[in-house]
């Protein structure tokens, strides 16, 4: 997505009015909007454009990221370190609260104008540090020098020593950094791989078929004349890099080592955080799943066309309110044939009390958007980012008051931006590295590797048919097809195919062939080999560097989606929607698009993240066991990170997790723990590291519980 703020917004700290118009490439923008009481739709004007310095150095950060290389794992990180600084500097001034990396406390005479001080040094700092090194330091090192300046603090200010609020927020950037310089992610070299090889040779997907690949069930580079990454960065020739197969060893925030799974092989580790286990497997015991998975992705390619005549209706009236499925509930609760979930809608926008107005658009056009927003389209912020821009959405909602979990005093701008910052960070990057630790051990192919070997090898639903081949593609009559002399003949549907016969063809979207300008032409959909398939995407990317399982949109958005419902209090965006508008003919990247003027609109936070992990399916990303596992571990991830976020704002980082979930440790608490004990519960030891409870752990736990523990 890209953002078309300028550094002069930037440098007179309007940086927060942009929330109401953030500019995707083509020109989308967040909109505010509610019903009144006869169900009119009113137009709302954000907050004002004062923002705390947290807010500001939030959004040079993501400017930042926008203009480097687009690496989800790394800019998670970015978030976290700075968000964790700038979390350190506030709470350096409170009481009670417990710090993340630096561990000191201050004192001022004004405590407000020393926290910005702080914050803004520690800040700044970081993102000099990691953004001199970025593709696009020549637009980001000015942006955040002029940041610097237009919050009237000396950048020349570089002291480590004293008690002012510059040299604490040089402390804490410093502890940081250096962290940072030894905590497995590689940073000194670029964050380049150390021990990973890919098994498979690269696809060149310009070419037909998928001759050359070993292992079906492993992820394959590509290879193309130039890669153009989605930061609209210029990679040129040779194949592409595994990105961050060895993330699972970076420390997180809250990761649990009771929770991590080690999967050693070629001399690494492979630490796997919430293992979800192996994904299905061609030729294994979930062999239908592995088939009806990409298939599903090539038959909801055939969705793109918006001349089909497919009309939905895209609001909260009918999309959304879906419960998290079960990762092996895939059969139930996609639609196969066409597109989309089980989600019932909403009967009434529980904050109008009014229904929700429909939108009846074109599945092709709702379908192309989504896989374009959710990808973050070029100029990405990344998804852990694109998370950022919601949350921040939500801060500027006329409708949203800052009260924590919904509950208690309104509070002041600063303290609710840098903790909801480090919640949000917090939990991204521990997403990041449960995500990627899984993609790293598993290794698991991408629709295009798997759709192209099923399909050089036939098809598997008929044995008396042409082009049998047990290893070969399921057939669906009019999605999925043999190339016959019948269906070759004038006037038939695979006119065009003669001369394939036996060959596989598949109705679908047709691909960047038939797009010589994006912004007039579209591919549409029509029968292709399937040997030719391509994602819904650009020839210079076509799918991400990295393998499949799990879904990172899927880990990353259903984990924002929790923290945002924890964080607010409220599962609800504010008024009851969110929405995002894209303009006819102006918001589609890969082609043109869409139609008509469309507004995408969620009820619920997690309504947002649901249709995230559709997007991937419908661009052709992801099947869906990549999905359902993602959620299912963004879900256990946040839940650990919500937790050890109140933990620090409490002051109570060190203590044991609460047994029973709760915000505080309760009478009900120690009787459980009590039971456990005596029952010699074989479950996570707190105190030591055995398998089962002993005088240690009640011991600490007592203490826990008369402390207050959260």
């Amino acid at each position: 997505m890209s953002f078309s703020r300028t550094l002069s917004l930037i440098v007179a700290s309007t940086v927060a009015a942009s929330a109401a118009t953030l500019a995707s490439a083509g020109g989308g923008q967040y909109v505010y909007r509610t019903t009144d009481q006869s169900g009119k739709i009113v137009d709302l004007a954000p907050r004002g454009t004062a923002h705390s310095v947290a807010r500001q150095w939030n959004e040079v950060l993501l400017e930042g990221i926008r203009h480097d290389k687009a690496r989800p794992t790394v800019h998670a990180r970015n978030l976290y370190h700075t968000s964790a600084a700038m979390w350190d500097a506030w709470a350096a001034y409170d009481d009670h609260a417990d710090q993340v990396f630096h561990h000191e406390r201050q004192t001022a005479a004004d405590v407000q104008a020393a926290r910005d001080e702080a914050v803004s040094y520690a800040a700044y700092r970081i993102l000099k540090h990691r953004f001199t090194p970025s593709v696009g330091a020549g637009y980001t090192i000015p942006l955040i020098e002029a940041q610097m300046s237009s919050l009237g603090y000396d950048p020349n200010v570089t002291t480590l020593i004293g008690d002012t609020p510059a040299a604490l927020g040089n402390r804490i950037a410093n502890t940081i950094i250096l962290f940072g310089l030894s905590d497995g992610a590689n940073e000194l070299n670029d964050y380049d791989n150390l021990w990973y090889t890919p098994v498979n040779d690269p696809l060149y997907p310009a070419f037909p078929g998928n001759p050359d690949i070993v292992d079906p069930n492993r992820w394959q580079p590509l290879a193309i004349d130039f890669f153009v990454d989605q930061s609209g960065n210029i990679i040129p020739l040779g194949s592409l890099t595994f990105l961050s197969p060895e993330w699972g060893i970076v420390p997180g925030f809250a990761i649990n080592d009771a929770d991590i799974t080690v999967h050693p092989r070629e001399g690494f580790p492979y630490p796997v955080c919430h293992d979800p286990g192996p994904p299905p497997m061609i030729g294994g015991d979930r062999d239908p799943y592995y088939r009806w998975g990409n298939e599903m992705v090539a038959v909801w390619s055939s969705q793109l066309d918006p001349m089909d005549g497919v009309l939905i209706d895209i609001s909260p009236d009918s999309f959304g309110n879906s419960p998290l499925p079960d990762v092996d509930d895939w059969a139930n609760y996609y639609n196969f044939f066409n597109g989309g979930d089980a989600g019932m809608g909403w009967d009434l926008n529980p904050v109008t009390g009014q229904p929700y107005p429909q939108q009846v658009v074109h599945r092709g056009d709702y379908a192309r958007i989504l896989a374009e927003f959710w990808a973050d389209g070029p100029n990405s912020e990344t998804p852990p980012g694109h998370w950022f821009t919601i949350l921040n959405y939500v801060n500027d909602h006329p409708l949203f008051e800052k009260r924590f979990h919904g509950e208690g005093p309104i509070i002041d701008d600063l303290e609710w931006d840098v903790k909801a910052y480090l919640l949000m960070a917090g939990t991204m990057h521990d997403c990041a590295i449960a995500a990627w630790g899984c993609k790293g051990a598993y290794d698991f192919v991408r629709p295009i590797s798997a759709l192209r070997y099923m399909g050089d090898r036939g098809q598997s639903s008929d044995p008396g048919g042409p082009s049998y081949d047990p290893n070969g593609v399921t057939l669906y009559p009019g999605y999925v097809e043999v190339v016959t002399a019948e269906s070759t003949a004038p006037g038939e549907r695979h006119e065009h195919l003669a001369g394939n016969e036996g060959k596989i063809a598949v109705k679908a979207w047709r691909g960047p062939d038939y797009i010589l300008d994006p912004d007039t032409d579209v591919a549409g959909v029509g029968w292709i080999l399937l040997e030719n398939w391509w994602p819904y995407q650009r020839p210079s990317f076509v799918t991400p560097p990295f393998a499949g399982y799990v879904s990172g949109h899927s880990t990353y958005s259903r984990a924002a989606s929790e923290l945002m419902t924890d964080l607010t209090g409220d599962a609800f965006f504010p008024g009851g929607v969110g929405e995002f508008f894209c303009p006819q003919n102006e918001f589609l990247v890969f082609e043109d698009g869409p139609t008509e003027d469309i507004t995408l609109q969620w009820a619920t936070y997690r309504d947002a993240s649901d249709q995230c992990s559709l997007s991937r399916i419908w661009g052709g990303i992801h099947p869906p066991c990549d999905d359902l596992p993602g959620r299912q571990m963004g879900f256990a991830v946040e839940e650990d990170s919500f937790r050890k976020g109140v933990q620090y704002f409490h002051g109570n980082a060190d203590c044991l997790a609460d047994v029973n979930g709760d915000t505080l440790l309760d009478l009900a608490d120690i009787v459980a723990f009590v039971q456990a004990f005596q029952a010699q519960d074989p479950v996570a030891d707190l105190a030591d590291p055995v398998e089962t409870y002993d005088l240690a752990d009640l011991v600490a736990f007592i203490q826990a519980f008369m402390a207050g523990c959260p």
